[in-house]
This record gives C-alpha cells, structure tokens and sequence, in this order.
C-alpha cells in the first residue's frame, strides 16, 4: 500500500475508504487525500475526512487515482453496492488496493468471538472469491494477491480506545509480551508444520499497476501491526537474544516489542 502511494505522480488524487482514523500517513506532499468513514473517528488523522455511506459517494465519477480499501469490506453492509461505487469514482488508469480478514482463519475467529462479530458483517474464505467479486464489480483487473500475516494487535492493550469487553482476560488483559509469544509461537507452528495460525487474510492490487507478486512478510508487529521484511530488519534494527536464546528487536515503526520470525515458504494465496 504504501508503495502505491509512494509512486503516485503530483497532486493525485488518494480516497481512503472506511478509513478511520486514517490507514496510512499522507507524509508525500502534493498529494490530495480524502479519507471517507460512515461516522466520525475518535481522532482525525491527516487529510480531509468526509462522513458518508460508501454506497453512496459523494464524489464525481473518475474522480480517484488510488483507492485504498484497508480492511473496510468486510464491514459495508452493502458491499455490492460499494464495489460499483468505488468502479464510478475511481480514474479508468486508477489502481485499487484491498486488503480483507479470511474468516477461516484464528485470528479473525477470535476477533469475531471477543467483539461478538466486530463489525464484521462480509465472511470471505477465498482469495479467488474476493478477486473475482472486486474485479466484476468494479472492472479492474487483479494484478497481484498477497498473503497477510496475523500480529494478533487487536488484543494489546496498547491499542484499547475503550474498556476492553471481559474476555480479554483470557489473553493476559492484552498483555504485550504474552502476546508476542504466542504469536512466535503460532508462526514456529506454521514454519514446522505448514499450518496456517497465524495467518490473517489478503491483500490485493487491481487496476493499472505491475502485476509482480509481493512477498509475504512474516514479522507483523504485535502493537502497530506494521509488517518488515526479515531481510530489512537484520540490516537495520538492532537485535539482542530474549532468554539468552531467541532474537528480539523492538519496531521501527513504534517500538513494539517483538520475537523475530525466520521467512519461510508461504502457499499461494
């Protein structure tokens, strides 16, 4: 996603859809963002927000050189609806940048179990049903699809905005430690016996863009989410050995205290 953004000429235009707080930071200058949410957030972050049903945008048609749909299909309740929206308002040499939840997975299993749903009305168990929904809907081609990584960040209590729900006593009270080993330990289960624990769910790439598959990046951190590759954080944070045996680093992006994961094979997604 942030590549994306990165390689956009001047003063495009980028719609953050079901944004939030925002999903990414506009630190480019030239750009214009608008970030789009059905209610106000708790906090505003950079860029012009507009609170509107994403069904029913606000905006002309061709109006978007990137669109950005960060986890925020699985919550529209009318997601067909959304998808043609987001095929009116993008530019025709736009791109398109989705990622979703597989609900197969654990982490969004247990997501849905503490949140009692979480919001999340969409289930997807298929990247091929995602793609082809995304790409009928919309009429941009997929380009690329990529594996997500779980940091299970949900549950820190870093990140708690309100009381968290009482069932979060059954994760240490979100605990940062307790949760980066158990993430540690889900990916050393993944690695060893090809299971898909710590698994998150997709992302994908649509429209006019390089259609070269992106590597799937284990290390996800447990506090911000941010995700490094293994290769960039041996060159560039430094490391020392947790328990005098397993290698530690705290996140470039926040400080998150972390267990490295080696990179192994992932399957197709």
């Amino acid at each position: 996603m942030l590549d994306l953004i990165r390689n956009l000429p001047d003063r495009a235009r980028v719609l953050d859809l079901g944004a939030g707080t925002g999903s990414f930071p506009s630190e480019r200058p030239g750009l214009r963002v608008v970030r789009l949410d059905l209610e106000r957030p708790h906090s505003l972050g950079d860029g012009a927000y507009v609170l509107a049903d994403a069904a029913r945008m606000p905006f002309r048609t061709a109006s978007f050189d990137l669109i950005v749909s960060n986890h925020s299909l699985e919550h529209f309740v009318e997601l067909k609806a959304t998808l043609r929206e987001i095929g009116r308002v993008i530019k025709p040499d736009g791109v398109l940048y989705v990622s979703v939840p597989d609900a197969s997975t654990l982490s969004d299993r247990i997501y849905r179990w503490l949140g009692r749903g979480g919001g999340h009305v969409n289930p997807f168990r298929s990247p091929g049903e995602v793609a082809a929904m995304v790409t009928t809907l919309t009429a941009l081609p997929l380009r690329s699809t990529t594996v997500l990584f779980s940091s299970l960040a949900f549950l820190n209590r870093h990140n708690f905005v309100t009381r968290p729900p009482r069932r979060i006593a059954l994760f240490a009270f979100g605990n940062e430690i307790f949760l980066t080993i158990a993430i540690w330990m889900l990916r050393g289960l993944d690695r060893r016996c090809g299971t898909r624990l710590s698994h998150y769910g997709w992302s994908f790439r649509f429209g006019n863009v390089a259609g070269s598959t992106e590597e799937p990046w284990v290390n996800v951190c447990v506090r911000c989410g941010a995700g490094h590759s293994e290769l960039y954080l041996r060159k560039h944070v430094a490391f020392h050995r947790a328990l005098g045996l397993v290698p530690a680093y705290r996140c470039p992006a926040c400080g998150g205290f972390n267990f490295l994961t080696r990179e192994f094979p992932t399957p197709p997604a």
